[in-house]
């Protein structure tokens, strides 16, 4: 079948599923493999449960009409959302960085949507199969579409940006994530960089945090810059840091003056700034910007404030990472009262994992704690005086027996470290 009349069939049925779990009547369904997963065995499944059609790249032993035979289903899906983002003449806004992508998604896709008809990545769907599923699920009435771009390692960005097409883009940052796949910092800033490569191509719009140096030097030879920061750029602010939620003071490029945010941690002000920047250079009114980014409440274990007996929890247990494990010490540091760090262990970090497991230890040793609780990976490996546990829900048995009271207790870890166990 040529991809036109797959996209005509698309067009009847645009509603796309690759797991049976989840499918719906009338789904197309994409028999995707993996390592330890075959699609392509569930295809009568499928089409049992009502799939419109399935799509398959091996045998069956069964016919059906409803059959969509290709060489290669990934390939054929991510064939078909290139050629349904090119029905499109509205702005992609492509989103990556080390930290923070997920939150700034949500916040720039809050603001958008109070004025348009706006579509964006579900959850953290930012892979080669989550970003295709993204883009076909948004639909012909769109104005605006945000796709999340994750990456662990070079050219998986320009990859994606081949069937994205973004017209706008982001980086949040370049930390420390992820450097085994990326062989270091300076491959982190490349690989994140392909984004910057495909908008100077393109002749695209860029978002860019001024405060970050190493993003103004990636930037250079593009020429639609939109900047933001907290000095020298076109949208600027501050933060409270005696605040416990993050008060964001904006100083220009907006009439609006302050913004109280449901979010934690002063590491979340840039992530607010990108969102009134983006709001603004598409004439979002002041008024939706500051009430969608007030109303807007973290989840998933990101930058969450949870109250349990009495106790504050800062919920951050989502992903980690050296960069944002830094900044979550530190700004849990500055608050006022007894305070508890429950931390896992950062994963995919290759020859560099024990050298920063060890340097997170020496920053904790900076501050005065009443517990310090280290969890699995390789913080049971280095040199530190804390308590530790192999897994989270070792940990968890310990917080209930402590009975804290009073205390501001931050939980964070790498997401196969499963730290939010600790409050179960």
């Amino acid at each position: 079948m040529q991809l036109p009349d797959l996209y005509d069939i698309y067009l009847q049925y645009p509603s796309v599923q690759t797991d049976t779990r989840k499918l719906k009547p009338g789904d197309i369904y994409f028999a995707l493999k993996g390592p330890s997963y075959n699609g392509n065995q569930f295809a009568r499944q499928a089409l049992d449960a009502g799939a419109a059609y399935a799509v398959v790249d091996e045998p069956v032993n069964f016919s059906d009409e409803r059959l969509i035979a290709t060489e290669d289903v990934l390939q054929t899906l991510q064939q078909l959302a290139k050629y349904h983002r090119e029905q499109f003449e509205i702005p992609f806004i492509a989103i990556t960085g080390s930290n923070g992508k997920t939150t700034t998604k949500e916040l720039v896709h809050e603001v958008l949507s109070s004025t348009f008809t706006t579509y964006t990545t579900k959850g953290n769907l930012n892979n080669h199969i989550g970003i295709p599923l993204t883009i076909l699920s948004v639909g012909m009435d769109a104005d605006m579409a945000v796709i999340e771009m994750g990456a662990n390692h070079q050219k998986e960005i320009e990859s994606y940006c081949v069937y994205t097409n973004p017209t706008h883009g982001i980086i949040t940052n370049c930390g420390k994530a992820h450097l085994e796949g990326f062989g270091g910092i300076e491959g982190v800033r490349k690989g994140k960089g392909e984004l910057y490569d495909h908008i100077r191509a393109n002749n695209g719009t860029l978002f860019l945090m001024k405060d970050y140096d190493y993003l103004v030097e990636m930037s250079k030879g593009i020429s639609n810059i939109i900047t933001y920061g907290t000095t020298g750029a076109m949208i600027t602010g501050i933060t409270d840091s005696s605040k416990e939620m993050l008060e964001v003071h904006m100083l220009s490029g907006t009439g609006i003056k302050k913004i109280q945010t449901q979010l934690v941690g002063e590491y979340n002000l840039p992530n607010v700034l990108v969102a009134v920047a983006v709001g603004k250079y598409f004439n979002v009114p002041d008024e939706k910007i500051k009430a969608a980014l007030e109303n807007y409440s973290p989840s998933n274990s990101r930058s969450q404030l949870v109250e349990i007996d009495g106790n504050k929890i800062i919920l951050d247990a989502y992903n980690a990472n050296p960069t944002s494990m830094k900044a979550a010490i530190e700004n849990i540091a500055k608050m006022n009262g007894d305070k508890v760090l429950m931390l896992g262990g950062m994963m995919e970090m290759g020859e560099e994992s024990l050298k920063e497991h060890q340097a997170l230890v020496d920053l904790i040793n900076m501050y005065d704690w009443k517990e310090v609780v280290l969890v699995g990976g390789d913080f049971i490996k280095v040199n530190n005086p804390f308590t530790t546990f192999a897994t989270s829900t070792e940990a968890g048995k310990w917080l209930k027996e402590k009975h804290f009271t009073n205390t501001t207790i931050l939980v964070k870890g790498s997401r196969s470290m499963q730290m939010e166990k600790v409050l179960e």
